[in-house]
C-alpha cells in the first residue's frame, strides 16, 4: 500500500550571519514512516527540523504539508500540521507533576480542538480528565507514567517519555526527536524503539536525528544523510550498512574500528576509596565510591546522566572541597633521577634523612657531609635516585597544590569554556594557562605555547582564522579539539577525559582515540568518561558503571557486553553476583 507523503521540505536554506547551517535542502517524510536523520555534529541536522519545528524561519525554501504550501512561523504554527519536536534538552518544570506539565501552555480552545481531533465532545478541562488521557496515549503506545508523579523525581528516561507524551497528547502526528538515546541505556533504548514501531503502526511519521549508525540500521525505514548543510544521501535503510552511511557523512571511505592498546599495566597509580560527596542542597552525589587505577590503563566510567560521573572526575582533580574517603596517587619515581623541578634542596636534604634516595652504585645516600653545591651537580648529573614511588593523599588538595607536587592530573570537563578554556582569550593565550606559573613573567613563555598551539591546531584540524582567535568565536567542535589536545600534550601521568569526542567529526574522534593509546603506551593512567557504550566497551581495559552515585560494578571490557553494563546503569541486577573487579 503506497503510503501518503506528509511533509515535503524543498530548497530550504538558513545561515547565521556568515555561517550557513542549511543550504537548499529538500527533505520528503512519508505517513507511517520512521525516518533517521543522519550526519556529524555541525552538519545541519537539527538546524533543519528546527525550520519544520517552527523554531527556526528559513531564508530560502518551501514546506509542503500533504501537498499543500504551508508557512511555519512559530511552534504554535507547527503544531496545527500536527507537528511536534522533542530536543535534546528538555523542556519541563521540575517542580510539577507529569500531568501539569504537559498541559502547561494550553488553552481552551487547545483542549476544544483536541477532543475534537479524538471524536469527542468538550467537556471542560481539568487535571483529572488530562491525566485519564496520558494513561490512554500510555497504554495505547506502550509508555510507562504515573501522571502525579514530580518531575524532579523522575529518571532521565522517564522525563524524555513525558516531553514525547506532552506532543502526543497535542495530536501530533510527526513526531522529530533529536539525539533520542543520548541519555538511555541499552535497555531504555529497545524500549524506546519498541513504543516507536507502535507509533508507525498507528500510522505516525517519525524523524529521529541522530548520529549512531547502529541504531539508524535497526530502527529506521529509510535515511537521510547531511553533510556541511547540504543533504548529501537518501537510502532506504534496508539497502544501507554503516561503511556507506559513514562514507556519505564524511565523503569517504574510514576504518570504524576502534584500536585498543594491548600494553600490561604498571601497578596502581590511583586509589579511590569510599570517596563520598554531597552537593549543595545537601544530597549525595557521591557514595562510597572505591576503585583502583593503574599505569598503562584506560579505565571507562559509564552511567545514565546524572549519575555522579562529573563530580567523580571533579572531586579527584581537587575542585570540589568537604569529601569523605581518600584518593591516593602513587608517583612513578621509584629509580628515577630526583630533579629540581619539583623538589628543592632543602626537601631534597630532608627526604634524604627519610632514606627515600639511593646512589646510582646502589649505595645509601648520606648527605651530611655533602654540601649544596655538590649536592646541585649530583642532582644536575642524574646521580640521585628515588628508593620507592611518591605515596600522595591528594583529598582537600587545590589544583595548584597538586600540579606543585609534580602530580599532573590533565582534566577534560564538560563545559568546555565554564571550566576548561576562557573564551575572551585566544587559541596561544589558552595554551598558556598549563604553564605560565613556571616562569618569572607572566609573558616568559609565550613562545612555547605558541608553538603547542601550531602544533594541536594543525594535528587536529582545527578550523581557526588563526591562532589570535578568540576561542568563543570558535565552533563547539573546535573548541573540544584545543581542549582535548591541549591536556594531552602535557604528557600526564594520570589524564582525566570526559566525553572528549563530543562534538567532533568521526575522523578527529579516531584520532582522538589513537591519542588516548599513545598515552596508555607512555604509562599514563587514563580515566574515560563517556555516553557511546561502544566505544567505551572498544577502547578501554575496564569499565566502572556509576549508578546514582554509587559504583554498580566494574567490568573487564573483553568479557562484558552492553546489556551487562546497562543492567548494572539501572541497579537492576544485584550487585553481589555481578562480576566486578576492584
Amino acid at each position: 500500500m503506497k503510503k501518503e507523503l506528509t511533509i515535503s521540505m524543498k530548497g530550504i536554506s538558513k545561515a547565521f550571519g556568515n555561517v550557513v547551517a542549511v543550504h537548499n535542502a529538500n527533505l520528503e517524510l512519508y505517513s507511517g514512516e520512521i525516518l533517521s536523520l543522519l550526519g556529524e555534529n555541525g552538519s545541519g541536522k537539527t538546524s533543519l527540523m528546527n525550520v519544520l519545528a517552527g523554531i527556526y524561519f528559513p531564508d530560502e525554501g518551501e514546506i509542503f504539508y500533504k501537498e499543500k504550501k504551508i508557512s511555519i512561523n512559530s511552534p504554535a504554527d507547527a503544531y496545527k500540521y500536527q507537528i511536534g519536536m522533542v530536543h535534546q534538552h528538555f523542556k519541563l518544570v521540575d517542580t510539577f507533576t507529569a500531568v501539569e506539565n504537559v498541559v502547561t501552555g494550553l488553552r481552551k480552545k487547545d483542549y476544544q480542538a483536541i477532543a475534537e481531533s479524538e471524536g469527542e465532545k468538550y467537556q471542560g478541562y481539568n487535571l483529572k480528565t488530562s491525566a485519564k488521557r496520558i494513561e490512554k496515549i500510555c497504554k495505547q503506545f506502550g509508555f510507562e507514567i504515573d501522571p502525579w508523579q514530580v518531575v524532579n523525581t523522575m529518571s532521565v528516561s522517564e522525563k524524555q517519555t513525558l516531553e514525547i507524551i506532552k506532543i502526543l497528547f497535542r495530536g501530533v502526528n510527526i513526531l522529530i526527536l533529536d539525539e533520542p538515546t543520548a541519555v538511555l541505556t541499552p535497555q531504555e533504548t529497545q524500549h524506546l524503539f519498541k513504543v516507536l514501531r507502535n507509533m508507525k503502526k498507528a500510522g505516525k511519521s517519525i524523524i529521529i536525528i541522530t548520529h549512531k549508525l547502529n541504531e539508524v540500521l535497526e530502527i529506521s525505514d529509510r535515511v537521510v544523510v547531511l553533510r556541511k548543510g547540504e543533504v548529501v544521501g537518501d537510502i532506504l535503510t534496508k539497502k544501507a550498512n554503516e561503511e556507506i552511511l559513514t562514507e556519505m557523512m564524511v565523503g569517504h571511505k574510514i576504518d570504524l574500528n576502534i584500536h585498543r592498546s594491548e600494553v600490561p599495566n604498571t601497578g596502581v597509580r590511583l586509589k579511590v576509596r569510599d570517596l563520598s560527596l554531597k552537593n549543595r542542597e545537601g544530597r549525595k552525589v557521591l557514595k562510597n565510591v572505591s576503585f583502583d587505577l593503574h599505569g598503562s590503563e584506560i579505565l571507562g566510567i559509564a552511567g545514565i546522566s546524572g549519575s555522579g560521573q562529573k563530580e567523580l572526575l571533579e572531586t579527584i582533580a581537587g575542585l570540589n572541597k568537604n569529601t569523605e574517603g581518600t584518593v591516593i596517587f602513587h608517583n612513578p619515581k621509584k629509580d628515577r633521577p630526583v630533579t629540581f623541578y619539583h623538589k628543592n634542596i632543602k626537601q631534597i636534604r630532608a627526604l634524604a634523612k627519610e632514606n627515600k634516595f639511593y646512589t646510582k652504585d646502589q649505595s645509601p645516600l648520606d648527605l651530611t657531609p655533602i654540601n649544596n653545591k655538590q649536592l646541585i651537580k649530583m642532582v644536575n648529573d642524574e646521580e640521585i635516585l628515588f628508593y620507592e614511588d611518591e605515596i600522595i593523599d591528594l583529598k582537600g588538595k587545590k589544583p595548584i597544590e597538586i600540579r606543585d607536587l609534580g602530580i599532573k592530573l590533565s582534566f577534560v570537563p564538560e563545559d568546555r569554556l565554564g571550566m576548561g578554556l576562557v573564551g575572551n582569550m585566544d587559541i596561544i593565550d589558552n595554551m598558556m594557562l598549563r604553564s605560565f606559573r613556571k616562569g618569572k613573567g607572566f609573558f616568559v613563555h609565550r613562545q612555547q605555547p605558541e608553538k603547542l598551539a601550531e602544533q594541536v591546531v594543525g594535528q587536529l584540524d582545527v578550523k581557526t582564522p588563526n591562532l589570535t582567535t578568540t576561542v568563543k568565536k570558535l565552533s563547539g567542535g573546535n573548541i573540544q579539539k584545543i581542549l582535548v589536545g591541549r591536556e594531552i600534550s602535557s604528557q600526564p601521568k594520570v589524564l582525566m577525559v570526559a566525553y572528549p569526542v563530543r562534538g567532533l567529526d568521526i575522523n578527529s574522534s579516531f584520532l582522538i582515540y589513537k591519542l588516548l593509546n599513545e598515552q596508555k603506551e607512555r604509562d599514563a593512567a587514563i580515566i574515560y568518561v563517556g555516553e557511546d557504550l561502544d566505544i567505551i566497551l572498544a577502547l578501554c581495559d575496564r569499565v566502572l558503571v556509576l549508578a546514582d552515585g554509587e559504583v554498580a560494578g566494574i567490568l573487564d571490557c573483553r568479557k562484558t557486553n552492553k546489556l551487562e553494563v546497562g543492567l548494572l546503569m539501572t541497579k537492576k541486577n544485584d550487585k553481589e553476583e555481578n562480576r566486578s573487579e576492584q
